[in-house]
Formats: C-alpha cells, sequence, structure tokens
C-alpha cells in the first residue's frame, strides 16, 4: 500500500505515542474491539480551594468532531522504525486505521457545573483501542478547560462581580494556550479579553485602550492623552503611571475636559503599579472634585483573587480590574493533575470491572461504569455529590470519601437530586448540541449560587461531601484485598 501525504489539515495525532503504541498491541492479539470504559477525573481540589468548574468540552468536541486518520497521518506513521530499524507498525495496521472512524460513545459533564474531586467529569465507552487513543487529548482540553474555568471564577468572586478582564495573551505559554485559556475565562466570568483572535473565534467582548509607550513615544504625557484622544474619543480610559501617577489622572482630568467640550466623556483612569489601594483612593479623589463622578478607576499590576481580595479590604476605590499572567498561566497551579482510567471491559456480554492500586490511597481507581448523583435540600443548596455505578443495584444513601474513609455523609434526607454526567456522543454520532459561551457563563453564576459560602472562601474553604455510594465503597474494598492477597488477575468482578 502506498501512503500519499494529503493537504487535508488532520489533528488525528495529538495524542502520546504509548496511547498508540498499546493499541497496535491490541489488533495484534485481536482484542482491539473489546468494549471498555474509561473515567477523566482529578484527585485533588485545584489552588486548595472548595470547588472547580468543568471546562474544555467544547474544544473536545470540536477535535473529536474532525477525528480521522488521514493518508498523511498514516505516512507519517509508516516512516516510524524500531530499534532495528524495522517499521514500527504493520501495513495492515495503518490500513485499519485509515478505514477507522470514530464509533464512542461519551458521556460528559456540561462546561461550568461545579465538579469536585475523584468525580467523573467525562466517561468514555467503546473498542478498547480506540477509547484508549482518546486519552491524551481528554486530558489536555479537560484538565486545562476546567483549571482555566476555575481560576477566572475565583478571581470574579474575589472581585465581587466587578468586571474582570483578562488581559493575559502575551504571557501565555503558546497562541493555542491564549485562546483556550480565553475561552474558558470568559465561561469562568472574565466580562472581557485583550485577545483579538479570541474575540473574533469567540465573540468575547474585547477591551483595552494603550500602553506606556504611547505615552512614551510623545513629548509629554499630556500631549500623549490628547493625541489619542483625538484619534479614539469614544476609547478614552488613560494609563496614568507612566512617570507620576497622580500627576497623570490631573492630565487625564485635563483631556477629559476637553472630550466634554466635544461631546465625549472620559472613561477612566488604568493603574498598572505601585500601591494601587492609595492611589485609587487618590485618583478617585480627583475625578469626583473634578465632576467626573462616572470615570471608572481600573488597575492591572500582577493581580489575582488574593490581592484583589486584600485591596478590597482595603477599601481601594477600583471598580475593574485587569488580570493577565496569574491568570492566564494559572500561576500557582499550573496543571490539575486529571487522570484517566480504566473502570471495566466487557467480554462474553458482561462487564467486567477494573482497579488500579497504589501505595497512595489517593491513586486507587474507582471500578466500574460511573455516573455522579448530585443532591440539592430544600432551598436549592447543593448539599453532597455522590459517585456511583451504573451497573450495580440502586444506590444507596450514604457516601464515602473515597480518600478518607471517616468522612461519610447520608442523602436520603435531600429534596432532589440529578445525574450529571450526560449523552455527548452515541456510537460515534454526536448527539449534544454545545451551548453559546453565554449559556456557559450562565451555569457558572447558577452553579456558584448554589454553593453555601464556607466552600467559596479562599482560606481553609469547607470540604464539599463528594464520595462514592456506600455498597460501592464495599465493593471496591474487595477488590482491592482480592488483588493485595490473591494477584492482579482476580481485580474484577
Amino acid at each position: 500500500m502506498a501512503h500519499r501525504p494529503s493537504p487535508a489539515a488532520s489533528t488525528a495525532l495529538f495524542s502520546d505515542f504509548y496511547e498508540l503504541t498499546m493499541a497496535y498491541a491490541y489488533w495484534q492479539h485481536g482484542r482491539h474491539m473489546t468494549p471498555a470504559v474509561f473515567h477523566h477525573s482529578f484527585r485533588q481540589r485545584p489552588f486548595q480551594g472548595g470547588y472547580a468548574l468543568a471546562g474544555g468540552l467544547g474544544e473536545l468536541i470540536e477535535w473529536l468532531d474532525g477525528l480521522r486518520f488521514t493518508e498523511r497521518d498514516v505516512a507519517y506513521l509508516a516512516s516510524l522504525t524500531d530499534i532495528g530499524g524495522k517499521p514500527m507498525f504493520a501495513e495492515a495496521f495503518l490500513d485499519f486505521l485509515l478505514a477507522s472512524r470514530f464509533e464512542c460513545s461519551v458521556d460528559a459533564i456540561p462546561e461550568g457545573t461545579l465538579v469536585f474531586a475523584h468525580e467523573p467529569l467525562a466517561r468514555v465507552t467503546g473498542p478498547i483501542w480506540q477509547a484508549q487513543y482518546l486519552e491524551s487529548a481528554v486530558l489536555n482540553f479537560l484538565n486545562a478547560g476546567t483549571l482555566f474555568t476555575t481560576k477566572a471564577a475565583r478571581i470574579c468572586h474575589s472581585a465581587d462581580d466587578q468586571p474582570v478582564l483578562e488581559f493575559g495573551m502575551r504571557r501565555a505559554q503558546f497562541m493555542g494556550a491564549a485562546l483556550s485559556g480565553a475561552r474558558a475565562c470568559y465561561i469562568g466570568g472574565s466580562a472581557g479579553t485583550s485577545c483579538m483572535l479570541a474575540g473574533q473565534r469567540y465573540g468575547i467582548p474585547l477591551k483595552g485602550t494603550h500602553a506606556h509607550s504611547w505615552v512614551m513615544f510623545w513629548e509629554d504625557e499630556l500631549e500623549a492623552f490628547k493625541r489619542y484622544a483625538e484619534a479614539l474619543p469614544s476609547n478614552c480610559l488613560f494609563l496614568v503611571d507612566t512617570y507620576d501617577t497622580l500627576d497623570g489622572v490631573r492630565n487625564a482630568i485635563q483631556v477629559g475636559r476637553w472630550l466634554r467640550s466635544r461631546g465625549h466623556d472620559l472613561l477612566g483612569i488604568r493603574l498598572d503599579s505601585g500601591d494601587l489601594a492609595y492611589f485609587s483612593i487618590e485618583a478617585r479623589r480627583l475625578l469626583d472634585e473634578a465632576g467626573f463622578p462616572e470615570a471608572v478607576v481600573t488597575a492591572s499590576s500582577d493581580l489575582d483573587e488574593y490581592l484583589i481580595q486584600s485591596l478590597k479590604t482595603q477599601d481601594a476605590r477600583i471598580v475593574v480590574w485587569g488580570v493577565g499572567t496569574k491568570l492566564i498561566t494559572c500561576y500557582d497551579q499550573p496543571a490539575l493533575g486529571g487522570v484517566y482510567k480504566l473502570g471495566a471491559v466487557q467480554e462474553d456480554g458482561r462487564w467486567h470491572h477494573r482497579i488500579k492500586l497504589s501505595e497512595q490511597s489517593i491513586k486507587v481507581s474507582i471500578p466500574g461504569i460511573l455516573q455522579v448523583r448530585r443532591f440539592q435540600n430544600a432551598r436549592g443548596e447543593y448539599v453532597g455529590d455522590m459517585i456511583y455505578d451504573l451497573e450495580r443495584p440502586a444506590p444507596d444513601p450514604w457516601i464515602i470519601d473515597p480518600a478518607d474513609p471517616i468522612r461519610r455523609k447520608y442523602l436520603g434526607a435531600s429534596h432532589a437530586c440529578e445525574d450529571l454526567l450526560i449523552p455527548i456522543y452515541r456510537a460515534g454520532q454526536r448527539v449534544y448540541e454545545v451551548p453559546s459561551l453565554e449559556t456557559s457563563r450562565e451555569r457558572v453564576r447558577r452553579e456558584l449560587s448554589r454553593l453555601h459560602p464556607s466552600y467559596k472562601r479562599l482560606q481553609n474553604p469547607h470540604l464539599y461531601p463528594a464520595g462514592i455510594e456506600r455498597e460501592l465503597y464495599a465493593y471496591r474494598q474487595s477488590l482491592i484485598a482480592q488483588v493485595k492477597d490473591l494477584g492482579p488477575d482476580l481485580a474484577e468482578d
């Protein structure tokens, strides 16, 4: 078979190499079409906070919709050799890849939904070779998206719902991170972005004025503000700290009067250095005394949720927050640490559960075909989540923390519940319409409104009850005992 490179764009090779070597080994043994179930989850609370928000699903769906190996892909794979110089993959296997189509079923938690440690954010069911192959991409999209969305929500919460602008493009690790980050941060609550491509691609409002270099180009700051106002009279929010911050505010006021005489308004000023609390208070005083009470005081300068909270306690008069590096890099936790684990394999028409053990209890997987059920009280507040197995009897209303069996909760007195994993694909066909970003933003607002304030505080948040259904927990313990006592071959039901 001759493999001719194709000009068609393909991202099917967006995966780790070992995913394909395993697929090949399954194929060699004739087991590649064995049905299997995998789950994506994370083990530890991001940012040591009390919650996370699911993200990245929209981008994962975009990738899955286009998943198909091309002639160019298999030509590259045909060029790979083993240490003996022989082709790594048989031609028949490459033909199989070229003819294959996406055929897995995927269930996932919608973007903007509250999620907690150990809960499956996605469940993938399908032929073992393909469900395994999806691992790297699922982790890439959902880990990053969840991290960005959560970080943005934390920052917006600390700002008391005042506008938070995502200004991180220049500090993002690469172009894709800037775009994905802007999208996820907007879902998480940011009011706009500085990145024009993100604005074009996702419809996110664009925000921004000028840099220090604009001021430095002209002979003095007053002239710089005046020239900018002449060019963009309806977009005048001046950066005032190039030389002297309070003199900068006075120059902005002077140009603001000139704008007003021509039927325009001074939008405000931006602080980017120094004592933000002090300068914001003084800037507000100067603006008010000059007759510009509507002009806003905005700030940037390496902000995050902790600094914003501190500025709030100092009575800073900032009402718009520009957040860059600490948001777009998720500075204090740049990776979620999500995992993708095998839960069950189907043989002879029957599901056989699988479990992964570890010397660390937090790394022991949860066997089965898993679903998450969320409970709420009469006030509509969320009171607990149950991880249960769809293949086992009706869930017991008790949950047990998978990392701490002493932590248990009875959820039977709750007034309502819902299952969180919903169908996205069935046998390779998408059955889910990706909601607009506005819809996902509204989901974030609604979700957080149903979470008790003790879970949302930045310092020492209360631990939300999210655990394994009691009978499933007992079954998991029995599998652990079987493996420890009799060997790994018995790690199934």
